[in-house]
């Protein structure tokens, strides 16, 4: 059986998955693993092997020392990438600014290219691009595959990409809406024509990715018109610890008047607002407890957040004109029943009728939760990531080995 190794590695971490790139979304990868904490005294790595859990407490210098050790375990329970047949490494890369559209085989012009971006994603890009080294040091004669999560918007039509600011000082700077979380909504959107019985060139649908973070994108006939996430995740719907959209006017009265710094601006709207800002918690689980007690503030949070996602779900419904399938996947999306049901509430004018009953179903699988006769079908949907990015990977490695780069 092949294999394609998923990397995403972040500032200090390094989440990584083997992924049977034919198997179904809802099954369980080979192998999974966590590299944690690294450059701090003491770090951490759990790997699952058939679900089996291993973990190693110890010092991770670097993203290389998480990496090979990861590895070591691996190969000590037979998984490792060189004992099994690994086709393709798949890296997941934040952002592609307006450089890429599509996944790229990784060699040295694109790791530079990738470089030349990280002053729009510099909490971000620098983690990925360490990855990226680290694993084709280790594994250098396997291809590696950028995946990037701006991709899928990069075409969006210029009135929904562009923001409606001095177009030199835009251009200048590269400001524009990117959109993020793109590997998951194209990988949930692709589902549901099947889901509908309908051409993917005749689909128009909106994808709602709730989780942590949370974004939602409005596609037509397989194209992204417009997405609420914009130059940074920081746009768009309320998150759990991010405030969405918010008057830019904020900004300057609290540099003004607060005295606070471009830092500290930057953490209370990315890591201390959202949901967390306005009840103390991000995890929906804890907010519904905290709302079932009666907690005031819980019920205001989630009540802004709803709100916010009903705004996008009217936009994108006047945007697209017509609208076959709502779709809600993420960890939120997938699982809060509360939320899919408050969100479209009393919409049957729109043709949105849904099914109370069908809602509450617990399913690891796609299904839908509107009822038969509604005109506009609401789907849940699980995401995987992980599994798209194996997917795409698979294509450009094999693209790769006809060329006679790759053995």
């Amino acid at each position: 059986m092949a294999f394609v190794l998923v990397l995403n590695s972040g500032s200090s971490s390094i989440k990584f998955q083997l992924v049977d790139p034919n198997q179904s979304a809802t099954d369980k990868p080979e192998v999974s693993g966590l590299v944690e904490q690294v450059g701090e005294p003491l770090g951490a790595i759990t790997v699952k092997v058939r679900g089996e859990e291993i973990r190693e407490e110890l010092p991770i210098p670097t993203h290389a020392d998480g990496l090979e050790r990861a590895f070591g375990i691996m190969h000590d329970h037979g998984v490792g990438p060189t004992d099994v047949e690994v086709t393709a490494v798949g890296h997941r890369v934040v952002h592609g600014g307006r450089l890429f559209s599509e996944p790229q085989l990784i060699m040295d012009q694109i790791e530079s290219m990738i470089e030349d971006l990280i002053p729009l994603a510099p909490l971000h890009n620098p983690a990925n691009l360490d990855g990226i080294r680290v694993a084709r040091a280790l594994l250098p004669d396997i291809p590696h595959v950028a995946v990037f999560d701006t991709a899928f918007f990069n075409q969006m039509p210029p009135a929904a990409a562009l923001y409606a600011i001095n177009r030199e000082v835009a251009s200048e700077y590269d400001i524009r809406r990117y959109g993020f979380h793109g590997t998951s909504h194209e990988f949930v959107s692709q589902q549901v024509p099947g889901l509908l019985g309908r051409d993917p060139n005749h689909t128009r649908q909106i994808t709602l990715h709730l989780g942590n973070g949370a974004s939602a994108a409005a596609i037509a006939n397989g194209r992204a018109i417009d997405t609420s996430m914009g130059l940074t995740p920081l746009a768009g719907l309320a998150m759990g610890t991010r405030s969405g959209d918010i008057d830019p006017g904020i900004i300057f009265h609290l540099v003004r008047e607060a005295g606070m710094s471009i830092d500290e601006i930057d953490n209370l709207l990315n890591r201390e607002s959202g949901v967390k800002g306005l009840s103390g918690v991000n995890d929906f689980r804890e907010l519904r407890r905290m709302i079932d007690e009666e907690d005031q503030d819980a019920w205001l949070a989630y009540n802004i957040y709803i709100h916010q996602l009903r705004r996008f779900i009217g936009s994108y419904m006047i945007a697209l004109g017509r609208v076959d399938a709502i779709t809600f996947t993420a960890g939120v999306g997938e699982n809060d029943t509360e939320v899919r049901q408050d969100s479209l509430y009393n919409l049957d004018m729109y043709g949105i009728h849904f099914d109370k009953e069908a809602n509450l179903v617990r399913s690891k699988e796609p299904r839908m939760i509107s009822t038969a006769d509604s005109p506009v079908k609401v789907f849940v949907v699980p995401t995987n990531e992980e599994l798209a990015i194996a997917q795409k990977a698979t294509v450009i490695g094999d693209m790769a080995r006809e060329a006679g780069l790759f053995n």
